[in-house]
């Protein structure tokens, strides 16, 4: 598939995966880096030019997150917000000095699949910039705001690559009123031809004909731990795969400020178990090993030419 073309045929993805030659041993880590008041469902109830009235949370949560990964000797990939670089550089700085990869959220969570292609390559080039002048390191990966890169904006891939990043994981394989794709690749894999750019999906585990989530965020505090414990060994030992997991600071913070006026549902869905996540992350990182995304995938390689 040419970089010229739509990239509408999903089905040709799985032709490209990505070949580990045994890195595999541990499953990659990653952490989207917003603050409570900064998700996409409470979009509606805190507009972006509000955000600095909220009292902010992250560089407290961040802080706990970089400790449980040093006691558990695991090291993660933080997708970050520039919006959040600019105002609290000394965070990002303290990644990237604890031996983590500093990665791309965007710069103020704007969903891809709500820009046009200009404004979404004005945003992640600037976010890019931004994120590398404050850590002085060189940003390769990059998550688009809730996986929102869908089979409607695959020209987003494009873009990434032409801005100068190495891999995507934007991308969940799963049926959502939000984002998804089912029919895409479960691994990670070469969307475009002659290409060494990678996209990175969430990991799901294929159960009854269906893709189940199993790699994170809000299914990570629905599920009783055994359960998505179970499904990320399944996927290790039937697929023989590495697993992709994800979480927010946000989520290991329970006594966040409630936001005022939102639908039952979406309290639900943010405020569920959030008493419980720390506690099951310690299990999680204890019963796993777990690295930075660029040490578990080929980056930049020729692997995308064979």
């Amino acid at each position: 598939m040419s970089r010229a073309e739509s990239i509408d045929a999903i089905a040709e993805w799985h032709r490209r995966p990505v070949k580990l030659d045994g890195r595999a041993t541990a499953n990659a880590m990653s952490v989207d880096v917003e603050d409570y008041f900064q998700v996409e469902a409470f979009f509606d109830h805190v507009p972006r030019q509000d955000w600095p009235q909220h009292e902010s949370r992250v560089e407290h949560n961040v802080d706990r997150i970089l400790a449980l990964f040093s006691d558990t000797k695991a090291t993660a990939t933080f997708f970050a917000l520039g919006w959040l670089a600019e105002r609290y550089p000394q965070m990002v700085r303290r990644i990237v000095s604890e031996g983590h990869e500093l990665a791309c959220h965007g710069y103020a969570h704007f969903r891809a699949d709500q820009q046009s292609r200009p404004l979404f390559v004005a945003d992640v080039r600037r976010a890019k910039r931004v994120l590398e002048d404050v850590a002085g390191v060189a940003v390769k990966g990059y998550r688009a705001a809730s996986f929102s890169i869908t089979r409607h904006n695959l020209w987003a891939l494009n873009a990434l690559e032409e801005a100068g990043f190495a891999y995507s994981s934007s991308t969940f394989p799963i049926h959502h009123d939000n984002y998804g794709m089912p029919a895409q690749p479960r691994f990670a894999f070469y969307p475009f031809e002659g290409s060494s750019f990678v996209e990175i999906p969430i990991t799901t585990r294929r159960l009854f004909g269906q893709n189940v989530p199993s790699g994170g965020g809000g299914y990570f505090r629905l599920l009783p731990y055994e359960v998505f414990k179970r499904n990320l060994q399944a996927v290790r030992r039937s697929d023989n795969q590495p697993c992709l997991f994800y979480f927010h600071p946000w989520e290991i913070d329970p006594n966040q400020p409630r936001i005022s006026g939102v639908p039952l549902r979406t309290r639900v869905r943010h405020y569920l178990n959030l008493h419980r996540t720390e506690d099951r992350l310690s299990r999680l990182l204890r019963d796993f090993r777990w690295a930075r995304i660029d040490e578990i995938y080929p980056l930049g390689g020729a692997q995308a030419r064979e």
